[in-house]
């Protein structure tokens, strides 16, 4: 009997948490005896193999079958083709979908309708009304086959204004509460549905390994078998219980659990890169929270960006195929992520019928869509894509979309929750948020019992933190990066000082916000807030766990207040465990609140008695993610071999405990000024392992090591200038008396490609002070004889003169002008022969929405 095969068996266990020490373990021993009367050969081959066989709960249902073979009895090869490509709404229209029959479209993080991060739910619905009208016309011919629309509703339906933003995925693992999970996701399924989606791209089952990962908060924990313990239950809250009458209802989407497989475990915690591991640790590690999403129904499974053993999983037959939909049963169908399948070997992201073949049965092409689908018809036509694997992928597609009711549904508007967005941010749904808040903090220190803190009294708030529902929500969050909104687009959240205020002032104390931590009135307490800045994929990524090395002002400000006899408790946002050693030390009590979403109260809630002076809620939070001894302690999971950790896997103190901590050692790791990833020149300064230079043209070159400096001939001189500091700037003088060049350059080359696959900029922070006379020509180089440059005088010409502003320009605009993005020297090149005056300040890559003008790639 498999385990996994009777999930109802084993809930109550899960419910308890009893099976968070076996369920991986006790799976594979329970599936070699599944079947008594097998012979002995097979039952030992079957024993070999790490993979647990899961029973797939949903049977054959033979109305939606005959269904399928009549529909895919009259479609022609281009609509089946059209079923398996998902294009992004940024990049299409409803005519497209008219036009080509295409089977789903999604949501990326940065697109919205209009184009705007804002846009109204209103906005949304009718959005999705427009595409699923033009997969249902059929007045130009073709088949009515309702359109799947998919959204990132990664902690709670993040995209949309006004929606209940969770926690993210670390601090739910904290809670070790899985009935909350289901609760979770039953709110996240019917705020999605109200504007119109009926697919969302969660849960994920990620299991970090390294915490320099950018999407180490996407992971429920560090340990399978808390990961295990919460994926079955998070799908059964989205879809609804399989085989129960409400399964894929109205008030329930489809899930994808994602991302298969491995990407939680990539060599030195970068994106996107290889998880070099054997089959069985793969097995037990990272496919963990798999056989209870495949037993609790997952209609989807999201194919990983990384590489396993160096072969791309988009293009791996063995674990898609084999593994997935043979050993393991999966009985829905393979997506793929954004243009993942254009970094499999010998495919481009308009040509890869290789990632059908290997058995992904939707091509997730946000801009691509249109070049393949061209190429996957032709691949039909020549059979280099088998009809046959075609057919399975269509079939596979169209049996989920008859699960859904979607044929029977109506447009999105008229389905039973469409419109309904009283429903977003609904008391009840926030009611589940606030829980998950108070159940997700972990109190890793508490000297003398300073929390919980009297209401009565006069607190101070302070820290970047304190007021910033931004901030405390994280990536993902009305859009990709997470960065750029304002308190305007959270109506229905509270900041965490919005929830310590509302409880102070009910009790008759006093409670002042200053975040600089300069008060009007010296207070009892002081409540810290500060952390991580919003990140998402790419940009998340670090080199070291330290906390803004070579920035201590939240140092600095937990110090001062200390200095002046104000008892002081840290609340600590953050994405994952970082070193923070000082700062614990210096602080009387240390939260760590992870990124808790929309409920700042819940916070509130913790750390203040009620207004009678009694304890309203304890600490429950368990860190599901093992805390740094230093810096440098990248390798730091529960169970491995010398694991030494600073605070242990499953710590967390609670008011009965003595909550006294002796200082941390205040040593880093760390050895000299620290590289931080995508970032080129910052300060006035090349960043380290990055030097400038400047070149005239007759090629003299200039290392330019302090200022001012200048070509031997003037024709482009550099001078120290002032941004947010003194001399934290430079300003770069073109005479006009011919060629000159400024640029950075590397001492190693570095790989930019998948920053490329998306809308990651290159982002200058400058002020123009003089209109280009002549083409400014931006640039990057990648060795002898490859480069790429952009036309850039009409874009600086544009921008306002004597005001630093930002200008992003698009990597892939690079690339499409000829870079090789796998090995960059020079990151950012500047030439023009007319006068010009500009100061620049920073150069680093960023997201979109963190550049106030962009720059449109040329056309080809």
């Amino acid at each position: 009997m498999n385990t996994f095969a009777e999930p109802s068996r084993f809930r109550p266990l899960l419910r308890t948490g009893l099976l968070l020490a076996v369920p991986v373990a006790l799976a594979l021993s329970v599936v070699a005896c599944r079947d008594e009367k097998a012979p002995a050969a097979a039952a030992t081959a079957e024993s070999a193999s790490p993979w647990p066989a899961v029973a797939w709960p949903l049977p054959e249902d033979p109305a939606i079958e005959k269904r399928i073979d009549e529909l895919m009895a009259k479609m022609t090869v281009e609509e089946k083709v059209g079923q398996i490509v998902q294009g992004d709404i940024a990049s299409l229209t409803p005519d497209d979908v008219r036009k080509y029959r295409l089977g789903s479209v999604l949501a990326g993080g940065n697109s919205d309708p209009g184009g705007k991060y804002n846009a109204t739910p209103a906005q949304w619905l009718a959005l999705a009304d427009a595409f699923y009208e033009a997969s249902m016309d059929t007045s130009h011919g073709g088949k009515a086959i309702p359109i799947l629309f998919g959204i990132d509703a990664v902690h709670g339906q993040s995209n949309i204004v006004g929606a209940t933003l969770f926690p993210h995925n670390i601090g739910l693992g904290a809670t070790r509460n899985p009935d909350l999970m289901e609760r979770i996701g039953k709110v996240t399924a019917v705020e999605t549905r109200t504007t119109g989606m009926e697919w969302a791209f969660a849960p994920t089952v990620a299991v970090p390994q390294d915490d320099r990962w950018g999407r180490s908060y996407e992971g429920y924990s560090e340990s399978p078998d808390v990961v295990a313990s919460f994926a079955g239950r998070m799908v059964e809250g989205l879809q609804g219980k399989a085989g129960a009458p409400d399964f894929l209802d109205g008030s329930h989407v489809m899930v994808s659990v994602k991302h298969f497989l491995g990407d939680g475990g990539t060599t030195g915690g970068k994106d996107q890169g290889d998880t070099r591991i054997d089959e069985a640790e793969l097995a037990r590690i990272h496919g963990a929270g798999y056989p209870p999403a495949i037993a609790a129904g997952a209609q989807t499974v999201m194919a990983s960006f990384n590489s396993v053993n160096g072969e791309k999983m988009h293009g791996n037959r063995h674990l898609l195929t084999e593994v997935l939909k043979g050993r393991m049963n999966f009985g829905g169908f393979v997506v793929g992520d954004w243009n993942g399948h254009g970094q499999v070997k010998g495919c481009t992201n308009d040509n890869c019928p290789a990632t059908i073949v290997a058995g992904l049965d939707m091509a997730m092409a946000p801009d691509s869509w249109k070049g393949f689908y061209e190429t996957a018809v032709a691949a039909v036509k020549a059979g280099t894509l088998p009809m046959e694997r075609l057919d399975d992928a269509v079939r596979r597609i169209l049996r989920v979309k008859f699960r859904l009711g979607l044929f029977e549904a109506g447009k999105p508007s008229q389905r039973p929750l469409g419109g309904k967005f009283e429903l977003l941010g609904a008391p009840e749904h926030r009611a589940v948020a606030r829980q998950a808040v108070r159940e997700s903090l972990v109190l890793l220190k508490n000297q003398g019992g300073v929390l919980p803190l009297d209401p009565h009294k006069t607190l101070l708030v302070a820290g970047d933190g304190a007021n910033d529902v931004g901030k405390q929500s994280g990536g993902w969050t009305l859009n990709w990066q997470g960065t750029g909104t304002t308190r305007a687009d959270y109506p229905n959240a509270d900041s965490i000082w919005e929830g310590l205020q509302a409880q102070v002032k009910a009790a008759g104390g006093n409670a002042e916000l200053a975040v600089d931590g300069k008060y009007k009135k010296k207070p009892d307490a002081a409540i810290v807030v500060f952390g991580e800045n919003p990140y998402a994929e790419f940009q998340g990524d670090i080199p070291d766990l330290s906390y803004k090395s070579g920035d201590d002002s939240d140092l600095q400000l937990i110090k001062r207040l200390k200095a002046e006899g104000i008892p002081v408790v840290a609340v600590f946002l953050s994405g994952r465990p970082l070193w923070v050693n000082r700062e614990i030390n210096a602080a009387d009590a240390f939260v760590a609140a992870w990124l808790p979403g929309s409920e700042g109260a819940g916070v509130a809630d913790v750390l203040l008695r009620d207004a009678q002076g009694k304890t309203a809620h304890d600490f429950k939070g368990k860190l599901g993610f093992s805390w740094p001894r230093t810096a440098t302690q990248f390798a730091n999971n529960v169970g491995q071999k010398d694991y030494s950790p600073q605070f242990a896997f499953g710590y967390g103190l609670t008011y009965s405990d003595k909550g006294d901590l002796a200082p941390l050692p205040e040593v880093s790791g760390l050895s000299g000024e620290q590289k931080v990833a995508g970032v080129y020149f910052a300060r006035g300064c090349a960043a380290p392992g990055t030097g400038l230079r400047l070149e005239s043209a007759q090629n003299h070159a200039t290392k330019v090591t302090t200022l001012p400096a200048a070509l031997h001939d003037d024709s482009l001189r550099v001078a120290a200038v002032d941004h947010k500091a003194q001399e934290d700037a430079m300003r770069f003088s073109w005479a006009g008396t011919g060629k000159a060049s400024a640029f950075l350059l590397a001492d190693a080359p570095f790989d930019v490609l998948r920053e490329s696959n998306g809308d990651v900029m290159l982002v200058l922070t400058l002020r123009p002070e003089t209109v280009p006379q002549a083409e400014v020509n931006l640039g990057v180089a990648c060795g002898e004889g490859c480069a790429a440059t952009l036309p850039l005088r009409d874009a600086l010409a544009a921008l306002p003169k004597e005001q630093w502003t930002t200008l992003g320009v698009p990597l892939k605009c690079f690339g499409a002008a000829g870079a090789d993005l796998t090995k960059l020297t020079q990151p950012m090149r500047l030439e023009t022969a007319g006068a010009l005056q500009l100061s620049l300040s920073r150069v680093a890559l960023g997201a979109i929405n963190e550049a106030d003008h962009v720059f449109k790639c040329p056309k080809p």
